[in-house]
């Protein structure tokens, strides 16, 4: 597989990430500090969200493993999950935050199952 295949799509990984990470703060801001973050919180879901669907058509697309698959599949359904549990007249609210570290969870596995694609001659101790 081409070497930029998999840098870009390492670099989409961790741009998900890290969207996740803000999200995270935003809505730890809106329920401590003042509630005017929860737009941003909302926000951001709107404009990272789909790229769960690019990194999963991605995945198909490349030859990636099984493993990494699985990983992006994880991504759009936790996120289609994520959405559900907040539009649902079901108190499945109370879902929410444990579905986020599952998916936090799920990208940050992801990013650190592309790495040792990028440098193939790191030990598996050094990664």
């Amino acid at each position: 597989m081409p070497r930029l295949v998999v840098l870009g799509f390492y670099a989409a990984a961790i741009l998900f990430n890290l969207c996740l990470v803000a999200q995270l703060l935003t809505v730890g801001l809106a329920y401590f500090s003042d509630p005017a973050w929860w737009n941003l919180h909302v926000w951001l879901v709107r404009g990272y969200g789909g790229l769960s669907l690019i990194l999963l058509i991605w995945a198909w697309w490349m030859p990636f493993s099984k493993r990494i698959r699985a990983l992006a599949i994880s991504l759009a359904v936790l996120l289609g999950l994520q959405f559900a549990t907040v539009h649902t007249p079901l108190p499945l609210a109370i879902f929410h935050p444990l579905i986020g570290f599952s998916l936090f969870s799920a990208s940050t596995t992801l990013v650190h199952r592309i790495r040792p694609m990028l440098s193939p001659n790191l030990d598996a101790n050094d990664v």
